[in-house]
This record gives structure tokens, C-alpha cells and sequence, in this order.
């Protein structure tokens, strides 16, 4: 039976739960319950897997090293750090998970990282808008100064202090998406486009970085579609897509179709930065061709993968 390519995108609580410090014993803890999750589809014997993830609290904490040691260490670009971010995650969830297949007998599947860069265009209206707060916050004198130094664009970000924004591109393309379907066809496990991948720009034959910052839930869209996955897994930290959110009429849904979801979305029913665009994900990549978005928690997700559990989008 030829197996189906799923493609899991990880929500920030598969690596960091909120309120904790982000030490590496707290991730690798989170990320061994991740793990375990993700061993029962390997094992379930139906699924080619690759994994994406979120990198929030891994580079805004990298960013922060780089400013509290730019006297003794040269500070390394948003784009070098975000592959920095992608190595150590991927070092995190490649050993974890192949200890625990290890474990139940099966350490021979192979599992590998990829550093994953994503084609953006350089004509992007958002190059023009930076909106994307990323790394410290700082004082308003220490925000201009930076601006003015560095070229920074720098915003008070609600009442929390100045911070720098960067443009948030639309992903186009994954760079490395020939490599990443040569591994699934020799059955490995991949990891990749974590954080959104490594935003590059096309300059004749070469590429580029570019200091910017893809929304992860777009970019693990857009890896779905170009691996040809059937299923597009995004994994939250709600069991179930609800209308009227946190309100009396509150109500969870296991089945929408295509039409369903574009007529909710329309009406403002998922909130921005949260659900919003996980939905407007899973949309895309059923318009691009997959057949199935599923969105749930992460201890549901082999049941979601196999209907019992989560939201389920289709075309019809």
C-alpha cells in the first residue's frame, strides 16, 4: 500500500509551553511529548511524514544573544539566524523522535533536517510595510538609535516597549522541495521550513537572504503542496476550529467544506494571529490541489489524521 505524505505543521506549544523560560531541558520535555505523538503515525505503518515548525521564542532568543554580545561576538543577520533556529529544532525533534521510534524497535527509519530556505518576490508589497515585531524590546531611545545606526525599522509595539519589524513576505516556492521529495521517496522522515523557512529572493541565477519573516502556517502551506502531500496536518493548541469564539453561542466543528470555511473566514470568524491563518492555510492548499486540511490539538492528531477528532476541511 503506497503511503500518504503527510504534512505536519507544529504549533508553538510543540516546543514551548507559555510561561516557561525556554531552557533546553523545558523544549526537549515538550518535545518528547511532540514525539510521541508523532512515533504513533510513523508506527500506524499509512504515512510519509514531514515536519514543520514554529521558531518565535528560538530566534527572538538568538536575537537577544546577538545584541547582549554584538562587543564580543559579531551579530549575525535575521536570515542566519533563523537557520540557526532551524538546525537546533530540527537536532531537538530528529534525536527525540528517533530514540522513541528506537524504543518501540524501529531506530532504523531514518529522520534528517533540512535547512530549508523559501523563495519570496522582491517586489512583495510588504518589503514596502514591515509589520512583523522580531527580537528584544527596547526603550525609545534605544529604538531610534538603532534606526539610525542600522537602518532599523522600529515601532512601539502596544505599550510594551519599541521593537524592530520586519516584512512578512508571501511564500512562493521551497527552495530545496527536489531534495525534500528525493528523502520521502527513500522513506525518511523530514523535517523542514521550520519558522517559516529562510526567506530568499532570486537575483538572475543566484539567491539571496533577506532579512524578513515568512508566516509559518503559509510556508508549511506552501511545502504541503510542493512535496504533493494529500493531507495538510496543522497542530494547535484547540482540539477543534469554533464559531463564535470564546462567546455563549460558542460551537466546535468537525467538518467543513471548502465553501463553508471561505463564507466563515469571510465573516470574521477566526481571530488574526491566531486561527485566522491556519485557515486561510488549509484554504490555499485545497485550492492548490490537497485534499484534505486538518487542524486540531496535538494530542489528537493520529484521530484527527484518522476522522475522529479535530476539524476536517475538504472540497466538498
Amino acid at each position: 500500500m503506497e503511503k500518504e505524505i503527510v504534512v505536519i505543521a507544529l504549533g508553538g506549544n510543540a516546543i514551548l509551553q507559555p510561561g516557561q523560560r525556554g531552557t533546553f531541558e523545558e523544549q526537549m520535555e515538550n518535545i518528547r511529548t511532540t514525539c510521541a505523538q508523532l512515533a504513533q503515525m510513523v508506527t500506524s505503518g499509512k504515512y510519509k511524514l514531514v515536519i514543520t515548525h514554529g521558531n518565535g521564542p528560538q530566534v527572538g532568543n538568538i536575537l537577544l544573544q546577538n545584541e547582549l554580545a554584538k562587543e564580543a561576538a559579531a551579530p549575525m543577520p535575521l536570515d542566519v539566524c533563523g537557520a540557526e533556529s532551524q538546525g537546533l529544532i530540527g537536532y531537538m525533534i530528529q534525536q527525540t523522535l528517533h530514540n522513541i521510534l528506537g524504543s518501540q524497535g524501529r531506530g532504523d527509519i531514518p529522520i534528517a533536517t533540512v535547512i530549508t530556505q523559501v523563495v519570496v518576490d522582491k517586489h512583495d508589497p510588504a518589503f514596502q510595510d514591515p509589520t512583523k515585531p522580531v527580537g528584544p524590546f527596547y526603550t525609545e531611545e534605544e529604538a531610534k538609535r538603532l534606526a539610525a545606526e542600522k537602518g532599523y525599522l522600529v515601532k512601539e509595539d502596544a505599550g510594551r516597549g519599541w521593537r524592530r519589524v520586519v516584512p512578512s513576505p508571501d511564500p512562493i516556492a521551497i527552495f530545496e522541495k527536489e531534495a525534500i521529495r528525493s528523502l520521502l521517496e527513500d522513506h525518511v522522515i523530514v523535517i523542514a521550513s521550520g519558522g517559516g523557512g529562510i526567506p530568499v529572493i532570486h537575483e538572475g541565477e543566484a539567491i539571496r537572504g533577506v532579512e524578513a519573516v515568512i508566516d509559518k502556517d503559509l510556508a508549511g502551506e506552501r511545502l504541503a503542496v510542493d512535496v504533493e502531500a494529500r493531507t495538510f496536518l496543522i497542530l494547535t493548541d484547540v482540539e477543534q476550529v469554533k464559531l463564535n469564539y470564546r462567546t455563549p453561542q460558542e460551537r466546535g466543528l468537525s467538518h467543513m467544506t471548502l465553501a463553508e470555511a471561505e463564507r466563515y473566514h469571510a465573516a470574521g470568524q477566526f481571530a488574526p494571529g491566531s486561527m485566522e491563518p491556519k485557515v486561510r492555510a488549509a484554504l490555499r492548499f485545497l485550492k492548490a490541489g490537497g485534499e484534505r486540511a486538518i487542524i486540531t490539538s496535538l494530542d489528537r492528531a493520529l484521530e484527527a489524521l484518522e476522522g475522529r477528532a479535530g476539524t476536517t476541511i475538504t472540497k466538498e
